[in-house]
């Protein structure tokens, strides 16, 4: 369905409806050129504005981030940043992005991370499941003679 679609693009009503967003917000938005239409921008009073899929899940990243609690000045920082970064037109489509209700963080791959707001600053982090595994096989390690941990109970478990 979405590459049917994609020939004819989408009005501003449907985006709307896809996206979750007033009109009013979706006008603003590319009146200012956060997120601008790439199939037909708008040109005179009457014309409509047509976005391809790939505008329409750029915009619903940008509500999510409001959901989050993102201002919408600190997006828009973030998407002229990663816009200037990644040297592209849809800088949202190109990376992964978190958020934590006061910045933004663009995950470029699994290893790395970068506070976008803060211009690339790497950010560190731990995902605890390989940690967990890495005991794991230490404790069996230090007691191979132990099949499993269910004699092992931790310090202040019940």
């Amino acid at each position: 369905m979405t590459m049917e679609r994609e020939v004819g693009g989408y009005r501003a009503p449907q985006v709307c409806k896809l996206v979750g967003i007033t009109y009013r917000q979706l006008d603003y938005w590319a009146r200012t050129n956060l997120i601008v239409p790439t199939l037909q921008k708008a040109h005179g009073s009457g014309s409509q504005r047509l976005y391809s899929f790939t505008d329409v899940v750029q915009l619903k990243v940008i509500k999510n981030l409001l959901d989050a609690g993102m201002s919408l000045k600190k997006i828009r920082s973030a998407v002229e940043i990663l816009r200037a970064e990644l040297d592209s037109d849809q800088p949202l489509a190109d990376v992964t992005l978190l958020s934590d209700g006061s910045t933004i963080y663009a995950a470029h791959s699994d290893q790395e991370v970068v506070d976008v707001l803060r211009r690339g600053q790497g950010v560190f982090s731990i995902a605890i499941g390989p940690v967990q595994d890495q005991v794991e096989g230490a404790i069996h390690q230090l007691f191979p003679e132990e099949s499993d941990l269910a004699g092992v109970v931790e310090i202040g478990a019940p």
